[in-house]
């Protein structure tokens, strides 16, 4: 204590007056970070600043690549939540020009594959999205060569060009010493690319649609999307069929009553006009294309099956059905895209059977850590009126199961946090554990070993009782194994004779004596099913009423809309007890 006294004492005699320190003066933040900072305040001072920024921006050149993206992002929010409307018209227009920019061309290779007008999207497009692009963009697709890396990748391809070739031209494909890459050089158009060529090739070759595509995706190639008039990019991600809604209230962050939400409705539910649809479901292949995604239900979209739903306030849902030759056998499967302000806010899918869903959700990065939840809880809501499901469920792949971004955005506790809950006895137990962990020390994050490990059991919400015949839980595949077994048994290698028997057998035992009147999705749908009304158990001593009902079923599964399917299929309980006896036979 002596010594510590005397040290005090002797800095107070030299050092009587504490010096000051030289004031520093701190820079205001630059004009992106501070409409970074404002976009998400909603008040007439933060509109007033936020359209100030926004014509300062719109004539500043950004020195980086992140600063340029970082725009651009801020952007999409300001045009998704525009405090008025004068901030939405300023936002849209340096948009539309954004591609334009200096910095954007300066930094373009640098932000390949961002999605943003004026760059590049390099990827392995599968068959019917490189299709697509062929025929829409055919100009701007390119083979990325430079990616390609051993010659083992191309050796199917070399082997298919002659098969792609008239036969005048096969001496030379036998004997000039040209490599892959020369031999589509020389036998392309003019004005044709080298892709364009390719895909238009393997399109034509003499065999179904189905196995085109799988020859397609077996090949590979990578390729390249040049920026373009018109070519995909979020930049362009808005559509105007709605009135815009202006945002004077905080965005809503907390964490919804997910029962609550899940029963009130939509504020209306309506079939898209066909021109509507159209333009949706372009618009909605084209931002997978420019996100690096790809869905079938958007490239198989029917026109005739895209349903908006209105949840208010600017949030739109459009759901998108598949056209009737690519519809799953029992599931109905609708994709679907997030509309804010007519601002492409994400996608997913639902797949619906047993009164129950199993949802796919995906919001965009822009959008993440604004109303994420308050959106998926409007989902669910939208999907309850649509097809009248009271239990829902998200599968492994959703919440982490070989998918890294999932792990790395806690996707597992999201969803548990609004009431999801792991049937499998294991997860559910760890889940436990980890819950005593954060009670015990609120710092604690699960490890990602741990997240791995709670995602590979689906998880659950139930709006009544806990169900065991819901998605997720029903085992579908089951069902399958038990035709195959009937069809083996019965008729062996000779399938196409198996479906025109099955066929007249099923018309018989449904009491169904003329197709006079259907459609050909619905005759088509008649062939696909007839195999497995014989394989269900009993379907002759049904009464009659409930044999009817069966072939009402399986005609809404080829019909206009498939979500008719739903309703009909639901409401048959007999059929519904009747898959699950036939699927327990599966296993015996």
């Amino acid at each position: 204590m002596l010594g510590s006294g005397l040290r005090d004492a002797h800095m107070t005699l030299i050092d009587p007056v504490p010096a000051r320190r030289p004031l520093v003066k701190r820079r205001p933040p630059s004009p992106l970070r501070e409409l970074e900072a404002l976009k998400s305040i909603h008040d007439p001072r933060a509109a007033r600043r936020k359209l100030a920024l926004l014509v300062r921006l719109e004539r500043t050149t950004l020195p980086r690549p992140a600063d340029v993206h970082a725009l651009h992002e801020i952007l999409l929010v300001l045009c998704a939540y525009p405090d008025t409307a004068a901030v939405r018209r300023r936002a849209e227009r340096v948009l539309a020009r954004f591609e334009r920019r200096a910095d954007l061309q300066r930094h373009a290779g640098a932000l390949a594959g961002s999605g943003i007008a004026g760059t590049a999207t390099p990827y392995p497009f599968f068959a019917p999205t490189a299709a697509w692009l062929a025929r829409h963009h055919g100009a701007h697709l390119t083979i990325d060569w430079d990616a390609i890396d051993e010659e083992s990748e191309t050796e199917l391809l070399e082997e298919l060009l002659p098969l792609m070739a008239l036969y005048a031209e096969t001496p030379g494909l036998d004997l000039a010493p040209l490599s892959l890459r020369e031999w589509i050089a020389t036998m392309k158009g003019r004005r044709e690319t080298d892709a364009a060529f390719l895909i238009s090739r393997l399109m034509a070759l003499p065999m179904s649609e189905r196995v085109r595509e799988v020859l397609h995706n077996k090949v590979g190639l990578p390729f390249v999307l040049a920026p373009g008039p018109g070519t995909p990019a979020r930049t362009r991600a808005l559509t105007r069929r709605a009135p815009v809604h202006v945002q004077t209230a905080p965005l809503r962050r907390g964490r919804p009553d997910l029962a609550a939400e899940i029963v009130r409705p939509p504020r209306a539910i309506a079939p898209a006009t066909r021109a509507a649809a159209r333009e949706l479901i372009d618009l909605a292949h084209g931002m997978l294309v420019a996100t690096n995604r790809e869905l079938d239900i958007f490239s198989y979209a029917s026109t005739d099956d895209v349903l908006l739903a209105d949840c208010g306030e600017g949030l739109v849902f459009a759901f998108i059905g598949f056209t009737p030759d690519r519809r799953l056998l029992l599931e109905t499967l609708y994709g679907y895209v997030i509309f804010k302000n007519g601002v492409f806010m994400g996608y997913g899918t639902v797949a619906c059977l047993f009164a129950s869903a199993e949802v796919a959700f995906n919001i965009a990065d822009t959008f993440r850590g604004g109303e994420a939840s308050f959106v998926f809880s409007r989902l669910l809501a939208a999907t309850r009126q649509l097809f009248g499901t009271d239990s829902f469920s998200l599968d492994p792949y959703q919440i982490g199961a070989d998918n890294e971004e999932a792990i790395a955005s806690g996707a597992w506790w999201f969803y548990q946090k609004l009431g999801f809950r792991p049937r499998d006895r294991a997860a559910r137990a760890l889940m436990r554990r980890e819950l005593r962990r954060m009670a015990a020390d609120p710092e604690h994050r699960s490890t990602r070993p741990t997240l791995e490990r709670l995602a590979t059991a689906s998880v659950f919400f139930h709006l009544g009782r806990r169900r065991d015949d819901v998605l997720g839980i029903f085992p579908l595949a089951d069902v399958g194994i038990a035709v195959t077994r009937f069809l083996a048994a019965r008729f062996g290698g000779e399938r196409e004779h198996a479906e025109e028997e099955c066929a007249r057998t099923a018309a018989r035992l449904l009491g169904l004596r003329s197709f006079a009147g259907f459609t050909t999705g619905e005759r088509l749908w008649w062939r696909r099913w007839a195999p497995l009304v014989c394989a269900l158990p009993g379907v002759a001593r049904w009464p009659a009423a409930d044999r009817r009902a069966l072939a009402a079923v399986i005609r809404a599964k080829g019909s206009r809309r498939e979500a008719e399917f739903v309703a009909l299929f639901d409401a048959h309980a007999r059929l519904r007890r009747a898959l699950a006896t036939l699927a327990t036979l599966a296993t015996k």
